[in-house]
């Protein structure tokens, strides 16, 4: 009789096993002998980490981790967390490679192996342990580990905000803060520079119509920064500067110093007298416009964020010589978040576009027509009449303005704040920015 093949496989089976347990029992102890010679023997011919590729977990509480050929995965809190071995090393916090006191890091990370790899993992009361070739041990809390990785990064927000059109923001009746308690309380300071970080926009009331004053309660919040307009500058409708600004004409909504490399972070106005009719201030968000784009055509939000665009301030007065030039594109976002970060929007100074190639033109031009018809929507227009005493604080890189025409004689003041020194100055007031 023949047998067919299934027949002939459940046959041989059982002599097959038989044979395999009888290897197994003369082998185990032969190469758990061997075994440092063969780990040796690998590490001295330099195989590839794919042919020696540790897989490992080790519970700790609600932490375990996996030793991978090009990372460590922790898994702590249910997040999973890939870590780079060089970057563990690059990020230890020992004495020898981090100054504690200074904040800044003593390791060389021009020295550290690029192929570096720790000898041993462990994971003790809420900390991980790394020994590394040599013997150096780090030793990283978890809780700092997830709040410090890639992936509680893209999952957070840098700056939490509130999106608005005039009417969300008018509904949520955000205080302006008081001059006397302004200059005096620095917990009336930690609540403006709050609505300040929420909405872009941040006002003072009472303050004294003077230069002075407008300076004094500027300098409560940062440094000022000085540009060609001067430090602190009187604004009338002059024509003293090559600039549309100096003029009795209404301005669109737009962005200051978009010709600059890195445009102003804060402007604040002051309007110090107005003798005649007009003259509102125009808000709007440019971040509650932009999201409405991204919301309805992604592909347009991403070409505004792609697309290097020229703006650009010639001025050719008797007293003033200035040719700037700022390239960057309308929208800028965190890379590994898309959260926005800076709006570039001015008609006025946009320079000749040519930095796009032509089969991208006429798609841009579409782009930003969508989104100048969000920011010109009535509903997204916040209209401010400044008076004496009331200042006005702006953020540049987020908040369009501008201002209807008036007559008669409208002075204004104001200056340029560095966006750097507002930002540090709420982070130690304990805020997120």
């Amino acid at each position: 009789m023949q047998l067919t093949a299934a027949q002939r496989t459940r046959l041989m089976l059982p002599s097959v096993l038989t044979m395999l347990g009888t290897f197994n029992r003369i082998l185990r102890p032969a190469l758990k002998q061997a075994q440092p010679q063969l780990l040796s023997g690998f590490r001295s011919s330099q195989l590839s980490w794919r042919h020696m590729t540790q897989i490992r977990a080790c519970a700790a509480g609600s932490a375990t981790f996996q030793s991978l050929e090009d990372c460590l995965v922790l898994n702590y809190g249910g997040t999973p967390m890939r870590l780079n071995y060089l970057w563990l090393r690059d990020h230890c916090r020992s004495p020898s490679s981090y100054n504690s006191v200074t904040n800044q890091r003593n390791l060389d990370t021009g020295s550290i192996d690029l192929n570096i790899r720790p000898d041993n993992i462990t994971v003790q009361d809420g900390h991980l342990l790394l020994t590394w070739p040599g013997g150096h041990v780090s030793k990283y809390g978890l809780s700092w580990l997830a709040e410090n990785s890639y992936e509680a990064k893209k999952q957070s927000t840098v700056q939490p905000r509130v999106l608005w059109n005039s009417d969300i923001y008018k509904n949520a009746n955000a205080p302006s803060a008081k001059w006397d308690t302004f200059m005096s309380s620095d917990e009336e300071v930690k609540k403006f520079l709050q609505n300040y970080l929420l909405y872009g926009i941040a006002f003072v009331d009472d303050v004294p119509a003077t230069v002075e004053a407008t300076e004094a309660v500027t300098q409560r919040v940062s440094l000022i920064r000085e540009t060609t307009y001067g430090r602190m500058w009187s604004l009338t409708s002059d024509f003293s500067r090559g600039d549309s600004a100096y003029s009795q004409l209404a301005l669109d909504r737009h962005t200051d110093t978009s010709y600059f490399q890195e445009p102003c972070g804060i402007q604040v106005f002051h309007c110090l007298r107005h003798e005649g009719t007009g003259g509102r201030t125009l808000l709007v968000d440019g971040f509650y416009a932009a999201e409405k784009v991204r919301q309805q055509s992604p592909e347009n939000f991403e070409l505004l964020a792609r697309v290097p665009i020229r703006h650009e301030y010639i001025e050719t007065s008797e007293n003033h010589q200035n040719h700037m030039t700022g390239i960057g594109p309308v929208l800028n976002v965190y890379p590994w978040n898309n959260e926005m970060s800076l709006i570039r929007y001015n008609n006025y100074d946009r320079s000749v576009i040519n930095t796009v190639p032509n089969d991208l033109v006429q798609r841009w031009y579409v782009a930003h027509r969508e989104l100048t018809i969000e920011l010109r929507r009535p509903e997204n227009e916040l209209w401010v009449k400044l008076a004496p005493g009331k200042v006005i604080f702006i953020d540049n890189w987020r908040v369009m303005h501008g201002r209807e025409s008036f007559t008669g004689l409208r002075q204004l003041c104001g200056c340029y704040l560095t966006r750097d020194d507002v930002l540090s100055s709420a982070r130690c007031f304990g805020l997120q920015a």
